[in-house]
């Protein structure tokens, strides 16, 4: 009966295709930098609206440093070309578990 529980559990990620299981892979494993990017964004913008001439700078240095990571880098470029072949795959469920994976981690970051 175990045995069938975790083949039940498991069986929905074997159902996506390659690119879509990598695409979540990198995603996931991206996540902790794009929620601190979300969070710089939003500081970045208040400090504009209340002209904090310093922080501003301060932030889009941080910003800067974070787009500079090789690792960072390279595994936003991997995204970049699995993109196009995950949008038009022929399995039907990649596109609703991505979705599902992004929303997730977007309430996780808050």
């Amino acid at each position: 009966m175990k045995i069938l529980a975790l083949v039940m559990l498991l069986t929905p990620a074997y159902a996506l295709s390659p690119a879509a299981r990598e695409f979540m892979s990198i995603t996931k494993e991206l996540e902790p930098v794009q929620c601190q990017k979300r969070q710089l964004r939003r500081e970045l913008a208040r400090a504009e609206i209340e002209q904090r001439e310093d922080d501003v700078n301060q932030l889009r240095a941080k910003f800067a440093a974070l787009d500079k990571d090789r690792k960072v880098l390279k595994l936003e470029r991997r995204l970049s070309e699995l993109q196009p072949q995950v949008s038009r795959s022929s399995d039907p469920d990649d596109l609703p578990a991505i979705s599902l994976q992004q929303r997730e981690a977007f309430y996780r970051c808050e």
